[in-house]
C-alpha cells in the first residue's frame, strides 16, 4: 500500500478529478465544477480545524495526550473530570436562554434546506450549531462533529452559491458538495462523502451532478491530509474469503442492525418526552443529562465524545462478550441521554460504533450458540458498524463505501452492502425515517428525504384560487334560487350566512333538476358543509382534502373558524398546477432550460 504522501496518490487523485469534470464541462458548466473544489477546499480545512479545536478541549479537560483520543482512555485520570459533560450542558443550557431572548428560529440543517428551501441556509444557523457541537463534544457529551462538519460545509457552499446568484437547482447542488467535502475530510473517504451528498443531502443521483460533487469530496480529502487532518482506516488482517452462501447470517445481522437503529431513535425521543413531562425547561436539560453522562464516563471513557478511539479499540482488542455487552447498553445510553437532554451533535459516529459492538456481541451470541457458522468477529463487527449506521443515518451505498475505504478489503463489501441494503429495507418498511428525518417528524415537518418539495409549499392555495365566485344567502328558497340563477349560467354557487360564513356548496344543475318543494331553503341542498380550503395550505395538502371528501370543487375561507369565503378552487386546476409545477421541477432537476 502506498505512503499517505506518496506524489503517486495525489496524482492520482487529481487524475481523478480531471477525468470526472468532463461531462459537467459539457452539461452544467465549468464554473460549478471549479465552486466545488473551492467548496471542498474550505469544508476541507475548517473539517480539520474544528477536530483540533475539539482535541485541544479533550487535552485540556480530560488530559487526553496529542494523538489520543478521549474514547480510548481505559479511565479518567481524575473522578473530577466527570463533572465536565454537566459544565457543557450548563454552557449550552446558558446558549438556549441567550437564543431564547433574541427568538432565534429552530435552525436549518443541509437536509432540510435542501428539501425545502432550495438549499438557503443561514451563515447565523450554521454558526451556531457548530459552536454548540463544539461544546457538546469538547465537554464529553456523547455525539458526534458529523453534524457540525456538515453544517459548516453546506453553509459556505449555500451562501457562496447565493452570492453568485445560482439558480435553484445548482445551490442544492453546492449544499450536497459541501456535506460531501465535510465528510470526506472527515473520514479520509472521498467516496464515502460523495455517497452521503448524494444518498442525503441532494436526495439523487445523476450523471450530471457526479463531477462537481467528486470535485469537491476529493478535493476536502486532500485538504485535510494537507493540513494535518487524522484518517479514520481501520487496521483488519486475516478477515476469511466470504462467499455468497455464507451471507445469511449477517443478512440476519443486517436485519438486528436496522431493528437497533429505530430502537435508538425511539429511544432519543423517549428521554426527551421524560424531560417535558417532568416540566424540565429546556435551558436545564442539558445540565442534566451531562451529570448522567459523566456518571457513565466514570466506569469507562468509552461512552464519552464521539468515539473514535474506543471504535478502534473494539476492533485492535478481544473482550469478552459480557465486557462488550455492557459497554453497548451504556454507550446506547449516554448517546440518547445526549441528543434527549438537548446537547448538540448527531449519532453518525456513534452509530458505527454502536454497530461495531452489536456485530461483536452477535459474534459471541453465535459461537456459542451454533459454532459451526464460523462467524468472524471482526467481519461481524464491520458489518454490524455499517447495518446500525444505514438504518440510523440512512444510505447504504455511503456505508458500504466507507467500509470499504476504512477497511481497504474488497472481500468485505458484498456482504456490508447485502447487510445494509437489508438493514435500509427494514427500516424503510417499518419506521420511514432516518435519524435526521425523525427528528423533523417530531417537529411536524413532513418530509422524508433531501428531494426538493420546497415548490410544493410555495404551490399554496391563495396562489392557485379563484376569487370571482358567486355567493348567495343560505335562507335563499330554491323557487328564488332557479330565478337568480338560471340554469347553464354557472356549475356552481357557494351559499353564505351573513358575513359571507361559508355554508356548502351548491350545485347549479342539480338544484335545477331537484324536485322538493320550492319553499325549501338552497341551504338544505347544499354539499361540503364541513370541508374548506384555506390559503396557506400546499398543494400537497390541499389534493389530500379533494381526495377525502370525494368533491371536484372546494371553497377557500379566511380560516376555519370565521369560514369568510374568500374564492373557489377546482381540483382539476390544481392538478394542472402541480403538474406543470412538476414539470419546470424536473427540467430544473435535468439541466434543461
Amino acid at each position: 500500500m502506498p505512503a499517505r504522501n506518496d506524489p503517486q496518490v495525489y496524482a492520482r487523485r487529481l487524475r481523478a478529478v480531471l477525468i470526472s469534470s468532463i461531462p459537467v464541462l459539457e452539461a452544467r458548466g465549468i464554473v460549478i465544477v471549479l465552486m466545488a473544489g473551492v467548496v471542498g477546499v474550505i469544508a476541507g480545512a475548517v473539517v480539520t480545524g474544528m477536530s483540533a479545536l475539539v482535541q485541544g478541549m479533550h487535552y485540556l479537560l480530560f488530559d487526553v495526550q496529542p494523538g489520543g483520543r478521549l474514547s480510548a482512555m481505559f479511565s479518567l485520570a481524575d473522578p473530577v473530570q466527570a463533572m465536565f459533560p454537566a459544565i457543557g450542558g450548563l454552557l449550552l443550557g446558558l446558549s438556549v436562554i441567550w437564543l431564547r431572548k433574541r427568538k432565534f428560529r429552530t435552525p436549518v440543517d443541509p437536509i432540510e434546506a435542501n428539501a425545502l428551501y432550495g438549499g438557503r441556509m443561514s451563515l447565523t444557523d450554521t454558526f451556531i450549531i457548530v459552536a454548540q457541537t463544539m461544546i457538546s463534544s469538547g465537554f464529553g457529551a456523547s455525539v458526534g462533529l458529523e453534524a457540525g462538519y456538515t453544517q459548516i460545509g453546506s453553509g459556505i457552499a449555500s451562501r457562496l452559491a447565493r452570492a453568485f446568484h445560482l439558480r435553484r437547482n445548482d445551490v442544492r447542488i453546492l449544499v450536497g458538495c459541501g456535506a460531501a467535502g465535510a465528510i470526506a475530510a472527515a473520514f479520509d473517504a472521498p467516496l464515502t462523502g460523495a455517497f452521503y451528498g448524494f444518498e442525503l443531502v441532494i436526495g439523487i443521483y445523476s450523471v450530471a451532478n457526479v463531477a462537481p460533487v467528486m470535485t469537491a469530496a476529493i478535493s476536502a480529502s486532500l485538504t485535510a491530509e494537507v493540513f494535518g487532518g487524522v484518517p479514520f482506516p481501520l487496521e483488519l488482517s486475516g478477515l476469511p474469503n466470504l462467499t455468497a452462501s455464507e451471507y445469511v447470517p449477517f443478512l440476519l445481522l443486517g436485519l438486528l442492525g436496522g431493528a437497533a437503529s429505530i430502537a435508538i431513535m425511539h429511544l432519543v425521543s423517549i428521554v426527551e418526552r421524560v424531560f417535558v413531562r417532568l416540566s424540565i425547561d429546556a435551558s436545564a436539560r442539558p445540565f442534566i443529562g451531562g451529570i448522567f453522562v459523566g456518571l457513565l464516563g466514570l466506569v469507562t471513557p468509552q461512552v464519552l465524545s464521539s468515539g473514535h478511539g474506543a471504535l478502534h479499540r473494539e476492533f485492535a482488542m478481544n473482550y469478552a462478550l459480557p465486557v462488550v455487552a455492557s459497554v453497548f447498553v451504556m454507550k446506547l445510553a449516554a448517546s440518547a441521554i445526549s441528543l434527549g437532554s438537548g446537547f448538540r451533535g448527531g449519532l453518525f459516529f456513534a452509530s458505527l460504533f454502536l454497530g461495531a459492538l452489536l456485530g461483536k456481541v452477535f459474534a459471541g451470541v453465535m459461537a456459542l450458540t451454533a459454532p459451526s457458522a464460523g462467524i468472524d468477529p471482526a467481519v461481524a463487527a464491520v458489518v454490524g458498524m455499517t447495518s446500525l449506521a444505514v438504518g440510523v443515518v440512512g444510505g447504504p451505498l455511503t456505508m458500504t463505501f466507507l467500509a470499504l475505504e476504512s477497511t481497504r478489503d474488497l472481500t468485505l463489501t458484498g456482504v456490508v452492502l447485502a447487510a445494509s441494503i437489508m438493514s435500509a429495507i427494514l427500516v424503510r418498511e417499518t419506521f420511514g425515517y432516518s435519524f435526521s428525518t425523525w427528528r423533523f417528524h417530531l417537529r411536524g415537518e413532513t418530509i422524508r428525504s433531501a428531494h426538493d418539495v420546497g415548490w410544493m409549499r410555495s404551490l399554496t392555495v391563495g396562489s392557485m384560487m379563484r376569487k370571482d365566485v358567486r355567493t348567495i344567502p343560505a335562507s335563499t328558497t330554491l323557487a328564488e334560487f332557479r330565478k337568480e340563477v338560471p340554469l347553464g349560467s354557472g356549475q356552481r354557487v357557494i351559499a353564505v350566512e351573513q358575513a359571507d360564513q361559508y355554508v356548502g356548496m351548491l350545485l347549479v344543475p342539480e338544484l335545477h333538476s331537484d324536485r322538493s318543494d320550492g319553499d325549501m331553503p338552497v341551504s338544505a341542498l347544499a354539499h361540503f358543509k364541513d370541508a374548506v380550503l384555506v390559503p396557506s395550505m400546499n398543494v400537497q395538502t390541499a389534493a389530500e382534502t379533494f381526495q377525502r371528501t370525494g368533491a371536484e370543487e372546494l371553497a377557500v375561507v379566511e380560516d376555519f373558524d370565521e369560514r369568510i369565503v374568500l374564492g373557489l378552487l377546482t381540483e382539476s386546476h390544481l392538478m394542472r398546477r402541480y403538474a406543470e409545477e412538476l414539470d419546470k421541477a424536473r427540467r430544473d432537476l435535468s439541466g434543461e432550460g
